[in-house]
């Protein structure tokens, strides 16, 4: 039976997350919800990161199987049929034995911070009005890409077989008072991106320097990390595949 995946992004405000659960709305349960209406027919959606209650994605994937034949037109019909802050981008017919969550090379977060209260930024970014010292920040964006284990930001009770990631890329950015933190690597734990930016925040208040940062990494703890930050700034920005994996646009 045919695979395909399907692009979307979109605002989590209104939502519990990105995979479907019980007596909660979320991002799978509204895209099933339109496929099952436009094709009149069950589909079994599986996606590719667990972004949690809030966060949002500028791109993001579920994969699917179905004997149906999808055209383009369909993006259109099953946008029609979603809320407004929910979009289809893209529907692409993959290989059969493809994984969007598995086969995945890498992922990229961005989370946005506002230091002057900004109505076109509400619930896309961290108002946080308070001093941000840009070389702290720069200097422990560069530390966290000497570590491999991520235990220390990674939130309790989550059940992982390891703490260990690849991390290809940790950044901070200002532009036009934007304050943008972003990271890539080959997966992240639940609460990693929060709490790194949240202990990168602490140390950079309090004039902390690159060493503590380490220590903190070293204790593997999640109680000595902070994961205050909301999921409001917080974006799944691209999830990244091998292009042979893809079999064509739709026509």
């Amino acid at each position: 039976m045919p695979r395909y995946f399907i692009e979307v992004a979109y605002l989590g405000t209104r939502y519990s997350g990105f995979q479907e659960q019980l007596n909660a709305n979320s991002i799978q349960a509204e895209v099933t919800k339109s496929l099952h209406i436009y094709f009149k027919n069950e589909f079994q959606l599986t996606g590719s990161s667990r972004t949690d209650a809030g966060v949002h994605a500028y791109q993001n994937f579920f994969h699917f199987d179905t004997e149906f034949t999808i055209t383009k037109n369909a993006i259109y019909s099953l946008n029609a049929l979603l809320p407004s802050d929910i979009v289809v981008k893209n529907i692409f017919q993959v290989s059969d034995d493809a994984h969007c969550r598995f086969d995945a090379i890498s992922r990229t977060y961005q989370y946005h911070i506002i230091r002057q209260k900004n109505p076109f930024y509400f619930g896309r970014a961290y108002y946080y009005p308070y001093s941000i010292n840009m070389d702290i920040l720069n200097e422990a964006a560069e530390v966290i890409m000497e570590f491999a284990n991520f235990e220390t930001f990674s939130k309790k009770h989550t059940q992982v077989n390891t703490f260990k990631c690849s991390i290809e890329n940790s950044c901070w950015d200002l532009s036009d008072g934007l304050y943008t933190y972003q990271v890539t690597a080959n997966r992240f734990l639940r609460g990693m991106v929060k709490g790194l930016v949240g202990t990168m925040l602490r140390l950079a208040k309090a004039n902390s320097n690159a060493q503590e940062l380490r220590n903190i990494f070293e204790k593997k703890d999640p109680a000595a990390a902070d994961f205050s930050p909301p999921s409001e700034g917080l974006f799944l920005k691209t999830v990244r595949y091998k292009n042979e994996m893809f079999l064509g646009h739709l026509s």
